[in-house]
C-alpha cells in the first residue's frame, strides 16, 4: 500500500510538472505572439524616418513627411494588431475561409466565388489613379514588413493556422468591397418576394415590407420552382453565422455656427456594425507636414475612413438605396435569350480548398447581367442571374476616399463623394463655416420597374441603362435650417429624378434626435456625445397605447403604467416589451407561412410589427387583439421560465448585453468563454444608442462600433470612442479597453500630445 501512495504522489507530481510545462509553453508563445514594446525597423521605400508614439490606450500618433510614408506605417500598426483580421477578411473576400475553418464555411465561400470579389478587385486596381495606387503599395509594404519580421508569430492565431501570405495592393480594396455587400441587400428581398409569391397574396407580401409603394410580383411559381428558390435562400449566408455582418444602420447630424455654443458648426456620426473581438475600427492621428488626419481607420485600409483632417470633418451612413437586381433568364440552347437572341454564358471554374475534406469545384457561369445565383444550389429551379453596382467594373471608391481625406472644405468633399463609387452613403460634412451632405455610389438607373420584384432578363426591357451619381443623386448645403440629420430614413421622395429604392428604415431614430436637438438650442461637443447613447425608444412609445389598449381588454397586467419608453438596463419593461414584439412578430410570420430563410429579408421588426398591428386583417387574419393577446402570454411564460417568477427581479440589463466575440475562437465551446466580452448595456433596435438584438436570446450584438463628434472650432478637441479595444490580440488588455467606457457614453481625444506615452516606434528608410 505505501509504494502504491508513493507511485500515486510520484504520477501527480508528474501530471503537475507536466501541466505547468504545458502552461509555459502556451504562456512563452502567447508572450512572443503579442505586438511588444519600442520598435526599430528598418522599411524599404520610404522617403524618411517615420516616428510613431503609442498612449496608454494604444492609439498611434504618425509623424511621417509624406502621405506614402504614413500609410507604410499605417500598414505596420494595423499588421502589429490586426494582421489576424486583416487575413480573415481578405479570405472572406476572396472565398477562402474554408481552406483554414473546413466546411463550416463554405455557403460564404462559395457566394464570395460565385461573384467574383477577387477578380473585381483586381481589375480595379489596375484602373485607379497612379497617385492612389502608389498609397496601395506603400501601405502593403508597412504590412509586409512587420510579417516579414514576425512570420507565423505574427498573431497568436497563425501559430495555430500558419503564417499567412503577403499583404498584396489589391488586398485594400476587398475591405471596401465587403462592406458594400453587406450595406445593400436589395437582391434578396427580391428574392424572398419571388419565394412567397407561391402561397402568399400580392397584398399580403406588401405587407411584409410596409409603407413601401412597389411594382406586383408579375408571375407565381408552381411548386417545383418554389422548392427550388427555398433551397437557394438556405444556401444564402446570413447573419449571425460567423464571419458575416447583419443589416446596417448608423446616425449622423450636425449643426452649423449659428445653432452650437462654440459659433462654429459641430457634426456628429456613429456608424452601426456588427461586434466583434477585434471591432471593425482602429483609432489614429496621422500628422504630416502639411495637415492632420484623425479618427476611425479600417485595418487593411490605408485611408481614414471617418474623421477629421485640419479643416473638415466627416462621417457616413447607409441610404439604403436599390443598387441590385435579380434577372430571370430564359435557357436558350447553351446559354441564355436577350433582347438581340441567344448568347452564351462566360464561365469560369473555381476550386475551393477545405480544410480536412476534400477540394470542392464549382463552375460559375455569367450573363451580361451578372453571374448566375440559382447556380448555387443547382439548375433545376428558375435561372436567377444577379446584377451588383457594388461589383460593376470601374469603381473608384478608393480614388474618391483620398480625395476626401485631402479636402479643404465642403465643397471639395462632395467632389470627392461623386468619386466613391460604392458603397451608396449619405456623407455628412462639416468645414468651420458650412455644413453639407452628399450620397456617395451609383445608383442604377432602369429601363423600366422600380427594381423591387425579379425582373425580366430576355427582353431587355428592365436593363440597367446608365448611372445616377454626383449631382444627380440627393444633396444639400447650407441648409435654411442649420442643421442637417439622418438615420437611415429616407433621403429623397418618391418623384425624386433619379429613383432610389423603394424599402427604407423607419424615422424613428431620425426623430428623436431632431427632438433632442430642438430641446438643446446651442449644443456642445459634449452635449452631442450624450445624444449618441440615448435610450428613448419611439418605436416603443408608438405602440404603448396599443398594447395598453390590448391589455386592458385582456384584463391583463397594465405592465407599461408607468414606462416612458426608455430601454434601461435596471427596467423590466424593456424586457417584456421586446419579448411580447418579437414573439408577436414570430406567429404573424409562422400564420403566414413565411420561412425562416425568407425572413431574414422581411423588413426590420420594430417597422414590420406596427405596420401588422395597422393593417389587421392583411397580416392578422382579422383585428390582431387575439394574436397580440396569445403573443403576450407566450412571452411571459418564456421570461418567467429564463428570469423566475418574481418579476420585481427582472431587468433589462441581464438579457441586454453587449456580446463581443472572436470570429473563429468564439465559436469553439471551451475558447468560447474565453475569447468573449459581455457587458449590460442600454438600447435596443430602435433606440439612437443602437442595441441591435438577436431575436432569440436579446443579446445585443449590433450597434455603434465607433462614435465621434467633431468641433469645427478646434478640431483636436474631437471625440472618438471604439469597441471593444484598439488591439486585436486576445492575449493584451487592449484588446478590451474600451468596452467599458464605450458603453458608458465615454470619449478619449486625439490631439496631438497624448498625456502618457507606453510605447515608441521609429522607422527608418
Amino acid at each position: 500500500m505505501r509504494s502504491f501512495f508513493r507511485l500515486l504522489r510520484w504520477l501527480v507530481g508528474l501530471l503537475g510538472v507536466l501541466v505547468l510545462a504545458a502552461i509555459a509553453v502556451v504562456g512563452g508563445v502567447v508572450w512572443l505572439t503579442l505586438p511588444g514594446g519600442d520598435t526599430n525597423l528598418q522599411i524599404a521605400g520610404l522617403s524618411a524616418p517615420v516616428d510613431i508614439s503609442l498612449d496608454g490606450d494604444g492609439v498611434p500618433r504618425i509623424h511621417a513627411q509624406t502621405e506614402r510614408d504614413a500609410a507604410a506605417a499605417l500598414g505596420f500598426l494595423h499588421a502589429r494588431e490586426r494582421l489576424f483580421q486583416m487575413d480573415l477578411m481578405r479570405r472572406a473576400a476572396r472565398g477562402e475561409l474554408s481552406e483554414i475553418v473546413g466546411p463550416a464555411t463554405l455557403r460564404l465561400d462559395r457566394m464570395a466565388r460565385l461573384l467574383g470579389v477577387r477578380q473585381r478587385a483586381e481589375a480595379d486596381l489596375a484602373a485607379l489613379d497612379p497617385d492612389t495606387r502608389a498609397m496601395l503599395e506603400s501601405y502593403a509594404t508597412g504590412v509586409n514588413a512587420w510579417l516579414s519580421a514576425h512570420g507565423r508569430l505574427s498573431a497568436l492565431e497563425f501559430v495555430v493556422l500558419g503564417a499567412p501570405r503577403p499583404w498584396q495592393a489589391a488586398d485594400c480594396l476587398l475591405w471596401a468591397k465587403t462592406m458594400g455587400l453587406y450595406l445593400s441587400g436589395n437582391w434578396q428581398q427580391e428574392l424572398a418576394r419571388l419565394q412567397l409569391s407561391a402561397h402568399l397574396s400580392p397584398a399580403q407580401i406588401d405587407a411584409l415590407w410596409p409603407a413601401q409603394p412597389m411594382a406586383r410580383v408579375d408571375a407565381r411559381l408552381h411548386p417545383g420552382e418554389a422548392a427550388a428558390l427555398a433551397r437557394l435562400a438556405e444556401a444564402l449566408p446570413r447573419f449571425p453565422e460567423p464571419f458575416t455582418l447583419p443589416a446596417s444602420a448608423s446616425n449622423e447630424w450636425a449643426v452649423d455656427g449659428a445653432h452650437s455654443a462654440t459659433g462654429k458648426p459641430l457634426l456628429a456620426g456613429d456608424p452601426h456594425l456588427a461586434f466583434g473581438l477585434p471591432g471593425v475600427w482602429y483609432l489614429a492621428r496621422i500628422d504630416l507636414p502639411n495637415g492632420v488626419r484623425a479618427g476611425a481607420t479600417a485595418p487593411g485600409v490605408p485611408f481614414l475612413v471617418i474623421g477629421h483632417n485640419e479643416k473638415i470633418a466627416w462621417t457616413f451612413t447607409t441610404t439604403g438605396a436599390d443598387v441590385q437586381d435579380l434577372f430571370r433568364e430564359t435557357p436558350a440552347a447553351d446559354g441564355y435569350l436577350t433582347e438581340q437572341g441567344p448568347r452564351l454564358f462566360a464561365s469560369r471554374i473555381e476550386t475551393i480548398h477545405v480544410r480536412g475534406h476534400a477540394d470542392e469545384t464549382m463552375t460559375v457561369r455569367e450573363t451580361h447581367h451578372g453571374p448566375l445565383i440559382s447556380d448555387l444550389t443547382g439548375r433545376d429551379g428558375p435561372m436567377l442571374s444577379l446584377a451588383m453596382a457594388n461589383l460593376a467594373p470601374g469603381d473608384t471608391a478608393a480614388d474618391g476616399l483620398l480625395a476626401l481625406n485631402r479636402a479643404s472644405n465642403v465643397a471639395e468633399a462632395g467632389a470627392a463623394a461623386a468619386r466613391i463609387t460604392s458603397p451608396v452613403q449619405n456623407l455628412l460634412v462639416a468645414d468651420a463655416s458650412t455644413i453639407g451632405s452628399f450620397v456617395t455610389g451609383r445608383v442604377p438607373l432602369r429601363r423600366s420597374g422600380d427594381g423591387a420584384t425579379v425582373a425580366r432578363g430576355d427582353d431587355g426591357s428592365q436593363d440597367w441603362i446608365g448611372w445616377a451619381q454626383g449631382e444627380a443623386l440627393p444633396h444639400l448645403v447650407a441648409p435654411a435650417s442649420g442643421r442637417l440629420v439622418n438615420a437611415n430614413e429616407r433621403i429623397a421622395p418618391a418623384d425624386f429624378p433619379s429613383p432610389l429604392g423603394t424599402t427604407w428604415f423607419s424615422d424613428t431614430r431620425a426623430r428623436r434626435i431632431r427632438a433632442m436637438l430642438d430641446a438643446t438650442k446651442h449644443p456642445t461637443a459634449t452635449d452631442f456625445a450624450g445624444m449618441q447613447s440615448d435610450a428613448m425608444d419611439l418605436a416603443a412609445v408608438d405602440l404603448l397605447p396599443r398594447l395598453r389598449e390590448a391589455l386592458a381588454a385582456a384584463r391583463l397586467n397594465p405592465v407599461f403604467a408607468d414606462w416612458d419608453g426608455r430601454m434601461t438596463v435596471d427596467r423590466a419593461e424593456p424586457l417584456v416589451f421586446n419579448a411580447w414584439m418579437i414573439r408577436f412578430y414570430e406567429d404573424v410570420l409562422q400564420k403566414l407561412g413565411v420561412p425562416p430563410s425568407a425572413r431574414a429579408a422581411v423588413a426590420p421588426w420594430p417597422d414590420f410589427v406596427r405596420a401588422a398591428i395597422d393593417s389587421g386583417q392583411t397580416l392578422c387574419g382579422s383585428d390582431c387583439t387575439p394574436l397580440l393577446t396569445s403573443a403576450y402570454a407566450e412571452a411571459m411564460a418564456e421570461l418567467t421560465t429564463r428570469f423566475g417568477a418574481d418579476r420585481s427581479h427582472w431587468r433589462w440589463g441581464d438579457a441586454h448585453q453587449a456580446v463581443f466575440a472572436h470570429p473563429l475562437f468564439g465559436q469553439i465551446p471551451l475558447l468560447g468563454p474565453l475569447t468573449t466580452v459581455r457587458i449590460e448595456q442600454n438600447g435596443s433596435d430602435s433606440t439612437v444608442g443602437r442595441g441591435g438584438l438577436r431575436l432569440a436570446t436579446f443579446e445585443s450584438v449590433h450597434g455603434a462600433s465607433f462614435r465621434g463628434v467633431y468641433d469645427l472650432a478646434d478640431l483636436d478637441r474631437s471625440l472618438f470612442m471604439i469597441a471593444p479595444g484598439q488591439s486585436g490580440d486576445i492575449a493584451s488588455p487592449l484588446a478590451r479597453n474600451f468596452v467599458r467606457p464605450w458603453r458608458d457614453g465615454g470619449s478619449i481625444m486625439l490631439g496631438p500630445n497624448p498625456s502618457f506615452i507606453s510605447t515608441r516606434i521609429r522607422l527608418t528608410p
